[in-house]
């Protein structure tokens, strides 16, 4: 489930930042983890370091990630609720 597909509907950065927020939310990154680094993540699911950074900005907009300069991108902690408006 964790791979990207050419053929889905949806852009590849945007199955990439729903990879991730299920790896956040289901426990995999913990609060105040570490994420992988750009790099990693390019080879991990085989997308460009630009794919990286835009999924990135989507969970960092939802309040899911905060990146510190020179240190990384971290789960944040406290995280948001799942679903804000229920």
């Amino acid at each position: 489930m964790d791979k990207i597909s050419a053929d889905s509907p949806e852009y590849v950065y945007e199955q990439l930042a729903a990879i991730l927020e299920r790896k956040i939310r289901s426990g995999e990154y913990a609060p105040g983890a570490r994420l992988p680094g750009e790099l990693v993540m390019t080879h991990e699911y085989g997308v460009g370091p630009g794919t990286v950074r835009r999924a990135l900005s989507i969970l960092r907009d939802a309040g899911l990630v905060v990146t510190r300069p020179a240190r990384g991108t971290f789960v944040a902690d406290p995280m948001p609720p799942a679903n804000p408006s229920a």
